[in-house]
């Protein structure tokens, strides 16, 4: 019960009901002793009326009148003239004074707490007003304990019935908070308890119909997190089936490729000059195919692999990239170009290198094809205490926005028609495994610009 929030707001409920009662406990108990007092105020005048209209009452019956009044003493002053009209001995001496004819609030509730935590019975005298102004004041003495026991008595009533009303009123909000609050809260959680058990089922997302503010923002913004969920888990199950296929794609392709692999070392003894030229290229690209097809099935079975780190003479790799890319360049007018320092040597992974810059140098190329304009891809490098900065820039037409939303994320951050993205996403992976990073630093229409940065300190590649 006190772990649920209907239960601790029932106990925080009576709780401050009770700490209004309290506040107003101590004001009435004071006004209580007000009118205690002016009572015998009134029943002493009484008396004393009787004794003027007749002066001969004997001393039995004036005893009596003090005992009815619950007073020793009663002074009236009528005319400017203080008379002692009833009296009796006093058991003890007057201890204190009060005057209610025009008490402060503040007073009356300290002088009313006094007497209530006060035990001893005193002798106190109390001056009021005559009731219908039959004088100017009147005074009487009295005891206090009948006083203090009345006021308790009154103090156990008050409290009794304030209890009763925090008790009911708490219980009447307790229901009503459970059937306003925690019922439409218990329905979101089971909401979220049927969608954790099946995730992919969409018609466990709850539909937000609340009619409380705070608690449709809630439902509305689970049914934006689980849908988004949902689309996720989707996605992440067709990239698993994808991954799968082209696992089993890149193992039969590997098996092709190593044969033909084969064949180029009869190509490479043909007497044909032009054979004899382009036989080390294409033996080239066959090696690189049946390493990416290897890569591919160690990316399948875990992550990228780590890099092989050594010294790679980076202007002669990216002329064996723009020497690739050249063979179909002509019919689509795309000029390379590359501003590499001769004896630019970069510690880095050669074949992973040698995929990044053909990465990014391919998507310009076909960003610029797609124009049907000319255009240039230039790579270019510089160095610098620590860090090698590669850099492939591009005259096309700039990415377009869903690049720019998703780029670096596979089969979101295509950045031409039909691609899939996975170019840029492999490239930074491959770039980040050489503890650098890939940033777009500019694009428009004016066209792109890619930086790679490798650091020179081995502890990046811790």
């Amino acid at each position: 019960m006190l772990n649920t929030l209907s239960g601790r707001f029932l106990i925080l409920t009576a709780a401050f009901l009770m700490l209004a009662e309290l506040l107003i406990f101590v004001p009435s108990i004071a006004r209580f002793r007000v009118d205690y007092l002016g009572d015998r105020l009134e029943r002493a005048q009484i008396a004393s009326l009787a004794l003027l209209a007749d002066e001969m009452l004997s001393a039995d019956l004036e005893a009596e009148l003090l005992e009815n009044a619950e007073v020793f003493n009663v002074v009236l002053r009528r005319d400017a003239m203080r008379q002692l009209v009833l009296s009796s001995p006093l058991p003890a001496p007057i201890s204190a004074t009060y005057d209610i004819r025009d008490p402060g609030a503040v007073v009356l509730i300290r002088d009313a707490l006094h007497r209530l935590f006060d035990p001893q019975n005193e002798i106190i005298r109390v001056i009021g007003a005559p009731v219908r102004e039959a004088g100017l004041l009147i005074e009487v003495t009295m005891e206090t304990a009948p006083l203090r026991e009345a006021m308790i008595r009154y103090g156990l009533r008050v409290l009794t019935l304030s209890a009763s009303i925090a008790a009911i009123t708490a219980l009447l909000l307790f229901f009503a908070v459970r059937a306003v609050v925690v019922r439409p809260i218990k329905g979101v959680v089971n909401y979220m308890q049927r969608y954790a058990a099946a995730p992919e089922d969409a018609r466990q997302i709850i539909s937000p119909k609340a009619s409380l503010k705070e608690l449709r923002e809630a439902e509305t913004a689970l049914n934006k997190m689980q849908t988004e969920l949902t689309q996720a888990l989707r996605q992440r199950k067709r990239l698993a089936d994808l991954g799968s296929a082209v696992a089993r794609v890149s193992h039969d392709l590997r098996n092709i490729l190593t044969s033909a692999q084969l064949f180029t070392d009869r190509i490479e003894s043909s007497e044909d000059p032009l054979v004899r030229r382009l036989a080390p290229k294409l033996v080239g690209s066959i090696t690189r195919a049946v390493s990416l097809c290897e890569s591919t099935l160690a990316f399948g079975r875990a992550e990228e692999p780590p890099p092989t780190l050594g010294l790679v003479q980076l202007s002669a790799l990216v002329a064996d990239v723009i020497e690739n890319e050249t063979l179909t360049a002509d019919e689509t007018h795309v000029e390379f170009r590359r501003d590499i320092p001769p004896q630019m040597t970069l510690r880095a992974d050669s074949e992973q290198l040698f995929r990044v810059i053909l990465n990014l140098v391919r998507n310009a190329h076909q960003a610029i094809a797609a124009t049907g304009r000319p255009g240039q891809v230039t790579v270019s490098a510089r160095e610098d205490d620590d860090n090698w900065v590669v850099t492939v820039a591009d005259t096309g037409p700039g990415l377009p926005d869903k690049a720019r939303d998703h780029l670096f994320q596979p089969f979101q951050g295509g950045v031409r028609k039909g691609g899939s993205g996975l170019g840029l996403a492999i490239a930074a992976d491959l770039v980040r495994g050489h503890g650098g990073t890939l940033d777009l630093r500019s694009t428009g229409p004016d066209g792109t610009v890619f930086e790679i940065r490798l650091p020179k300190g081995d502890g990046a590649l811790a």
